[in-house]
């Protein structure tokens, strides 16, 4: 359980890798969100 550990969080951080430890988050990209309806 250190760097050298392929399988930790911190060894996933230190190699710069992703997997189930170490998820990558996906990018969330802001979508036009439809306008209310105007009442008049």
């Amino acid at each position: 359980m250190g760097k050298g550990d392929i399988r930790s969080k911190r060894g996933k951080i230190w190699r710069g890798t992703f997997g189930n430890c170490r998820p990558k988050k996906k990018k969330t990209t802001v979508q036009n969100q439809p306008e209310p309806a105007k009442t008049e």
